[in-house]
Order: C-alpha cells, then sequence, then structure tokens
C-alpha cells in the first residue's frame, strides 16, 4: 500500500537539507498534508551491514530536522522516516505520489543526499512530482522576492505558469514569467522580427494570465518575452530572484547548471530551484 500524499524532504545533517525542511512547511499547510523528512542510510563499502553507529547517527539527524520544523511554530504534521538503501532510489519511490520533494542544493559529501549535481537532480528527471531544489538560509539576499516561471509554448510551460502563481501567491512574491524562444537564424539580425515576436508572446501570455489576476487580485505578476536561454536571464537578474521554475524537461539544463561538472559554480547559484512535474501526469 502507498504512503498517503505528503511534501517529502531529504535530510542530511546539512544546513540545506535542514532550509528545504523548514521551506517544505509552507508547501504542505498550504495543501493540508503532512511533512515527510526522509533519511537514507546506506551499508558500507566493506559490508552489506548497517551499523548501529548508523543508525545512531540517522537518528541524530532526522531529531535535529523534526525539532528544525516544530520550532517553526507552524501546524502542520510531521513525518520522520530513515530507511536502508542509495538515497537516489529511496528519495525516487518515496516521489511516487507525492505532493513535492524537497532537498538541499549541498548536501553531505559521504552520505544522505549528497551533491545536488548527482542525486538530486537525477531524482528530478525521474520524480513524479515536483523537485525543489533549496540553499541553505543565509544563503539569499533581503531583497530577493521574486518568483520566476520559465514558460513555454506547451503544456509543460503552462504547468510552469500555474506552479508560479501558487508559489508567488503562498510566498507573497511578485511572479515574472519569462516565456523564451529560441530565434531563428535569420531573425538574429532583424531587430524588428525579434521585437514584433516577443509582442506577440507576451501578449499570449497575458491572455493567459488574465483568469488568473481576475481571481487573484493581489497577484503582482509581469511578462517578459525574450529571445534565447532563461538561464541568461536567471544569471542577469538573480539578485532579486527568490525562486525560479522551470519545466521539467529542463531539469538536464538545471544539472549542468549546478553540477560538479559545470563552468560556473554552484556556488554562484543564490535561489532556489523548484523543477515541475512531467506534464504527462496531469
Amino acid at each position: 500500500m502507498s504512503s498517503p500524499p505528503a511534501v517529502i524532504v531529504g535530510v542530511d545533517g546539512s544546513d540545506s537539507a535542514t532550509a528545504a525542511a523548514l521551506w517544505a512547511v509552507d508547501e504542505a499547510a498550504s495543501r493540508d498534508v503532512p511533512v515527510r523528512l526522509v533519511h537514507a542510510v546506506t551499508p558500507s563499502p566493506d559490508s552489506s551491514q548497517i551499523t548501529a553507529d548508523a543508525l545512531d547517527h540517522a537518528g541524530t539527524i532526522v531529531h535535529s530536522a523534526v525539532i528544525a520544523v516544530e520550532r517553526s511554530g507552524k501546524p502542520v504534521k510531521v513525518e520522520a522516516q530513515v530507511l536502508t538503501g542509495p538515497p537516489g532510489e529511496i528519495l525516487r519511490r518515496e516521489a511516487d505520489g507525492a505532493a513535492m520533494l524537497c532537498v538541499g542544493s549541498m548536501g553531505i559529501s559521504h552520505g544522505g543526499i549528497g551533491h545536488v549535481g548527482s542525486v538530486a537532480v537525477a531524482v528530478a528527471h525521474s520524480a513524479a512530482c515536483p523537485v525543489a531544489i533549496v540553499h541553505a538560509q543565509g544563503r539569499t539576499h533581503s531583497r530577493k522576492d521574486w518568483v520566476v516561471a520559465e514558460v513555454t509554448d506547451s503544456q509543460a510551460g503552462e504547468i510552469a505558469m500555474v506552479r508560479g502563481i501558487e508559489e508567488a501567491l503562498l510566498r507573497s512574491a511578485a511572479l515574472r514569467v519569462v516565456a523564451a524562444r529560441r530565434s531563428r537564424y535569420p531573425d538574429i539580425h532583424d531587430h524588428h522580427a525579434v521585437t514584433s515576436m516577443n509582442r506577440t508572446v507576451k501578449s499570449d501570455w497575458e491572455r493567459r494570465l488574465a483568469p488568473w489576476r481576475e481571481k487573484h487580485p493581489d497577484l503582482n505578476a509581469e511578462v517578459v518575452a525574450l529571445a534565447g536561454s532563461a538561464l541568461n536571464y536567471f544569471a542577469r537578474n538573480q539578485d532579486m530572484i527568490a525562486l525560479a521554475i522551470v519545466p521539467h524537461e529542463r531539469a538536464a539544463e538545471i544539472a549542468d547548471l549546478l553540477g560538479p561538472r559545470s563552468t560556473a559554480s554552484s556556488q554562484d547559484i543564490c535561489f532556489d530551484i523548484l523543477i515541475c512535474e512531467p506534464h504527462r501526469l496531469l
């Protein structure tokens, strides 16, 4: 029997994992579901057994995360699990049927969740729910107040827009809907063509936003249409971005941006990222 829906958090004792647990509280409360804290214990390389010390350490990690969530003072049910197996497999399994999976951006290398470029983003490729990658508290600037949703002209883009609206309302943040498109080669040197297309794209997404603005008059949303990659927009405006939301198919590019093979250090990325669920699941 599968577990009831919950917001799953991978915890490993790192600061960013604790931040992910606290970030998950509002998500769970808004859905009226529990926060489920999950820690994976793997056998040592020279043994197939889990030692008593490893289990004690796991219990300490989970207990600390539970205390951090309870100290938030928010009305949410907290569940905790210590499971045996590779972290990626554990999180992938727990994400099945979950409302959301939250992980820290930088895990502890000797166990638990691991580096965002390995386990977290790998799970985002196959997880059947949205995946949030959360930075440690203190990494964000006080001026950060934007939720930025990258959208495409597809069902995946619609999902990203809806997730952006939900997060902006939940966190009382301004929403930027970024409609990025690949320019055709002849358009690159045709400023008029680029401007005209951007105007058309912006008008289309303004139309899609209109019912949401009518339903939520306090929604502060702006559409940005541009040619090229939304990652460039993220980089230029990262001092204002608290959360970036991307379609599921962008998980690979986010992995390249944050992972160990990236030419840009993941330390330079100081906003949280939400990778949407696969559109086929809706």
